[in-house]
């Protein structure tokens, strides 16, 4: 015979799950918006009707014991199966709702983004967005983000992509640094200068140029260059050309407002430079057979938001 209350445990099943995948307590908690006792006493409750203990926990760490991690795998499929089909229930209404986690990097989002992400959300009152900012490449799927927004030669293969705009890196200095120093004529004269760099490797730093003179042919070459700052940040280089530092090599979206504003100037803007940061940005989201009407009208702000790239 059926054990009818099995029917009672469905939510006891997918806390657990959450549980599984958060790594705590508190997290999977706070990821379903409940007490960490509520949290608790639903798996406590679940080991009690399953006779077989879920969960190993000790002072400072949880693990699934097998029967607890086969409960979580062989459920896994079902529970995304209702997620999705909620969602495509959800979006059958007229304007697009709900909570959508975007991840970008730190500057990006900083200087060009959140104006674009606010429009979006006075538009669209029924959604919400949690932002995380990160440099960091994350795992969109496992962590649980229903978009990434880019700066990448290639976006995965395995993932869906959008391409928002096309971006290019720049030189760039203050007047009074070049009043200085000089103004570099050719690629070859940075070595006289302080460079400012986004350290990518542990080797000497070199930055490669291709002349965008057609008459020149196809003329590249790559300059070793010095400098007494580097950063794994463009907003941080940035401000230290603002300061008269160097001369600073940084995405266009960073130095945007400064050019602009004719607190920076553009240097060797006749060398177009090679390597130093991708040329497109990306909207990537997690492949899946549909697509959150949310998703779909954040990835379509962003393209029309973001089509004129960020030429002064």
């Amino acid at each position: 015979m059926k054990d009818k209350k099995i029917n009672t445990l469905w939510t006891h099943l997918h806390w657990l799950s959450v549980l599984a995948q958060q790594g705590s307590y508190t997290a999977a908690a706070a990821s379903l918006g409940v007490s960490k006792a509520a949290m608790s006493q639903r798996i406590a409750e679940l080991e009690r009707a399953a006779k077989v203990t879920l969960v190993q926990r000790t002072t400072r760490s949880l693990r699934l014991t097998e029967a607890g991690q086969r409960l979580v795998d062989d459920t896994r499929a079902s529970f995304e199966q209702i997620e999705h089909s909620f969602s495509q229930v959800r979006d059958l209404a007229d304007q697009p709702s709900g909570l959508v986690r975007v991840t970008t990097p730190v500057a990006l989002a900083r200087q060009q983004l959140v104006p674009l992400f606010v429009d979006f959300l006075k538009n669209h009152p029924d959604v919400r967005m949690e932002l995380d900012m990160s440099d960091r490449l994350s795992a969109l799927a496992t962590e649980g983000f229903d978009l990434a927004i880019r700066h990448t030669p290639s976006p995965p293969d395995t993932h869906v992509a959008w391409a928002l705009c096309q971006t290019e890196t720049v030189l760039v200095a203050t007047r009074a640094y070049l009043r200085r120093k000089g103004m570099p004529q050719s690629p070859w004269d940075l070595q006289a200068h302080n460079c400012l760099h986004y350290p990518r490797t542990h080797d000497t730093p070199a930055w490669t140029f291709e002349a965008r003179d057609d008459t020149k042919g196809t003329e590249r070459m790559t300059v070793p260059v010095a400098g007494n700052f580097a950063a794994n940040n463009s907003e941080a280089l940035r401000e230290a050309a603002l300061s008269g530092a160097g001369i600073a090599l940084m995405p266009d979206f960073s130095a945007q407002a400064a050019l602009r504003k004719g607190q920076l100037v553009t240097v060797l803007s006749e060398w177009k430079q090679l390597g130093g940061y991708a040329d497109t940005i990306y909207a990537i989201r997690p492949y899946t057979a549909h697509v959150p009407r949310a998703v779909a009208a954040l990835v379509d702000l962003l393209r029309k938001g973001l089509a004129k790239g960020f030429g002064v």
